[in-house]
């Protein structure tokens, strides 16, 4: 049985005793929305944007330099 079944079931259950009103049904799908958003966060395991930014400058650098190289064997296997 799908979770989101499992977690309907008990939902319905509870509502029919009387137990659960609407504004808590409420909070709790928001707070289950909000559990499955941080779950695939985690999984995608995705960086900061500081982080992404320190990796861009570092990347850019290193084509430079990579297009420096590549430039001077140019130059040397022409002579």
């Amino acid at each position: 049985m799908p979770e989101r079944d499992k977690i309907l079931k008990i939902l319905s259950k509870l509502i029919e005793n009387g137990i659960l009103t609407a504004n808590d049904v409420k909070k709790e799908f928001i707070n289950n929305v909000k559990f499955g958003k941080d779950s695939l966060i985690n999984q995608l395991d995705l960086v900061s944007r500081e982080e992404f930014e320190v990796l861009k400058k570092i990347v850019e650098k290193q084509e430079q330099i990579i297009k420096k190289f590549q430039k001077k064997t140019k130059k040397a296997k022409k002579s």
